[in-house]
């Protein structure tokens, strides 16, 4: 499984203009419904909100990734977005969230949705990617520059396409 199975370029986000975790949520989940109109918006936020509860998903080093699973998806979905001023995200190290990798995956799919979750984590850990992707100014950009590394660290690994 990569990035670009599950990440549609349509669905980034180069921008924020959300100033609180509720609106990055909200935000992020608007992109989502964008690309598909048969998601339902306000039971993708409640459910980001609902995991949030448990502990925050900002994982540190200015990195996010809001995750959940709705009932009647079908697939693993995501969407990214990038806050240049940063959003408090009671992340791990006290810091300011500044990329965001929003996951959603089948009510019934916990294997999928813990590999997406293991490698977008992986991936965003480098400082090297995440200061490219702060630095980027397009979508398509972004976009090359997650699948890129993706099939990078996919063949590192020695899996094969």
């Amino acid at each position: 499984m990569k990035i670009g199975d599950f990440l549609d370029s349509r669905a980034i986000i180069v921008d924020l203009k959300a100033t609180n975790k509720r609106e990055v949520l909200e935000e992020l989940s608007d992109a989502l419904v964008a690309v598909d109109r048969g998601l339902d918006r306000d039971k993708m936020v409640q459910a980001l909100l609902e995991r949030e509860k448990l502990g925050s998903t900002g994982i540190g080093d200015g990195v996010a990734i809001p995750h959940g699973k709705l009932e009647g998806l079908e697939q693993l979905i995501s969407c990214f977005g990038r806050s240049e001023k940063g959003v408090e995200f009671q992340s791990m190290d006290k810091k300011l969230a500044h990329l965001f990798f929003l996951l959603f995956s089948p009510e019934n799919s916990a294997g999928v949705h813990l590999k997406a979750l293991a490698r977008i984590s992986r991936l965003l850990k480098r400082p090297s990617f995440r200061k490219e992707l702060l630095q980027t100014k397009s979508r398509e950009q972004i976009y090359e520059i997650l699948t890129r590394e993706d099939d990078q660290e996919f063949h590192a690994m020695g899996n094969q396409p």
